[in-house]
């Protein structure tokens, strides 16, 4: 496709490392387990004395003296052009600032989180940060990489306190303890780290490419695909196949058809049966899309508004107060259940509703599904319902489309929707202050590109074939960077066990 051999990452025996190294099994440290010449020493006796960062409230927009948070060191790199600056400065500004060779850990939230300071851009540290400065007889990286090893992260599992967010403090991280290699091998240990580091990070960086390259990829197969652009060879040898017009004339006949039997069935149920065909006149025909902006499709394609091509309802209403009779209890999808382009079902609530909604209510196979929002990513946002729980039903910030026409398949419509559609949504959708929706009228409007029928199965099965393929690959491109990160624990570990390189004493 586009993926060079060489982004693949290979993950074998790297600098002596084996694949077979489970970080899993970390022992406690003892002095038996360090190869000779090694002692065994604690965090606190490698430092001077921790210390506590500055207590005040970030200012985001101007100051004199940054403030380092937990929040800035988690990524693994500070970007001090986002690092706030402190509302309230300390009195005694040295004893805060920071300096190169500070190390820096983070006691709540991200506990254990570290980052050695090489640059410092004037900044001082937040109090959810605890300050560790080692002497000048230990190698700085050689502290800080131990921080960063599966031995370090059993320790830190050991002495998490709280429950809801865990945190440590000075005392238990200054008890931690760290093997000491003679200091001419701290160094050859911190460059070879750093060498193997070197590697894996380009492999990483290299799949992060394909990655990017594969949503790129995915983008060009969705736009090829409603463009029609997809099935263009296909189109030259099948010149005859019914056209879209002619397709939307036996949707909207089934349309006004289904119109009618809920129309007729309302009035039955109320004993107000017609006795002429005058009630027929209150149909609506749907009007024409607006297609401004929107790309070419093909001679025999069509624009058409969803609402001619779909029944759109509203869901059930969350209401703990209401009593309901009749009840039944079962289970209903919600906004977080409906994600672009597939549903995620690990959880599932239930919801009681009265046994006469139940009609309107529950889904069928084959309904598209359409989030009403919440952020404003989430416009728009569905897929498709294939009864993968029985009995289903869903709240009011989902809306469904139910087809007309059963022989359509709806998954190029919410393909549409979840990617060219988002502009759509986005340009329609109501902003409040923390929440953005669209409703029913907006969803009703929306354009999609409807190909003839015998086209459309070809055209899905394009696409799915594709996204299959792009499927599979991202899935080991993320195995490999899962291996990497594996790896990268496994070089931690036979660095801090003596066994990454050869000691001139061995």
């Amino acid at each position: 496709m586009f993926i060079c051999a060489n982004e693949s990452l290979q993950v074998g025996d790297v600098g002596g490392v084996s694949r077979k190294s489970n970080i899993n099994e970390v022992q406690t440290l003892s002095l038996s387990d360090l190869p000779k010449g090694w002692s065994l020493s604690t965090l606190g006796e490698v430092s001077t004395k921790p210390q506590y960062g500055w207590t005040t409230k970030a200012n985001h927009e101007s100051g004199d003296v940054k403030l380092l948070r937990t929040t800035d060191i988690t990524s693994g790199q500070i970007n001090w052009a986002t690092v706030p600056y402190c509302t309230k400065e300390p009195d005694d500004l040295t004893k805060y600032l920071l300096e190169p060779g500070d190390i820096v850990i983070s006691r709540a939230g991200s506990v254990g989180v570290s980052y050695l300071i090489t640059d410092t851009d004037n900044s001082v540290f937040a109090s959810y940060l605890i300050r560790f400065r080692p002497h000048e007889q230990f190698n700085k990286k050689y502290v800080y990489y131990y921080l960063k090893s599966p031995a370090y992260w059993k320790a830190i599992g050991k002495s998490t306190l709280g429950i809801a967010v865990p945190n440590v403090n000075a005392t238990k991280l200054a008890k931690i303890k760290i093997p000491i290699a003679p200091i001419n091998e701290q160094k050859r240990i911190v460059e070879e780290i750093e060498k193997q580091f070197s590697r894996l990070d380009e492999a990483v960086e290299n799949l992060k490419r394909v990655k990017a390259n594969l949503k790129r990829y995915k983008a060009s197969v969705l736009k090829a695909a409603v463009e029609g652009k997809l099935t263009e060879e296909w189109r030259k040898k099948h010149p005859d196949v019914e056209p879209a017009d002619k397709l939307l004339e036996r949707i909207l006949a089934e349309r006004r058809k289904k119109w009618e039997e809920t129309e007729l069935a309302k009035m039955k149920k109320t004993g107000k049966e017609p006795k002429d065909d005058k009630w027929k006149k209150k149909y609506k025909e749907p009007v024409i899309p607006e297609i401004d902006n929107l790309s070419d499709i093909p001679a025999i394609w069509l624009w058409a508004r969803l609402d001619s091509v779909a029944d759109i309802k509203g869901g059930i209403t969350k209401d703990s107060k209401r009593k309901i009779k009749n009840a039944k209890e079962l289970p209903y999808l919600r906004v977080a259940n409906v994600q672009r382009g597939y549903l995620d079902l690990d959880e599932i609530k239930y919801i009681k509703v009265s046994e006469d909604k139940l009609p309107e209510l529950l889904l069928k196979k084959g309904d598209i599904l359409f989030n009403e929002g919440g952020d404003r990513d989430k416009l728009g946002r569905g897929w498709i319902w294939e009864a993968q729980i029985d009995k289903c039903i869903y709240q009011n910030h989902v809306f469904r489309a139910r087809l007309y026409l059963k022989e359509i398949n709806g998954k190029l419509f919410s393909w549409f929707g979840n990617t060219f559609g988002q502009q759509y949504f986005m340009a329609k959708g109501k902003q409040t202050t923390n929440l953005a929706s669209i409703n029913k009228t907006m969803l009703s409007a929306f354009p999609i590109p409807l190909p003839p029928l015998d086209e459309q199965v070809v055209l899905i099965q394009e696409i799915e074939g594709r996204l299959s393929t792009i499927d599979a690959v991202k899935k080991e491109v993320d195995r490999n960077l899962i291996r990497a990160e594996r790896l990268r624990q496994a070089i931690l570990k036979q660095a801090f066990s003596g066994l990454l390189i050869k000691s001139k004493e061995s």
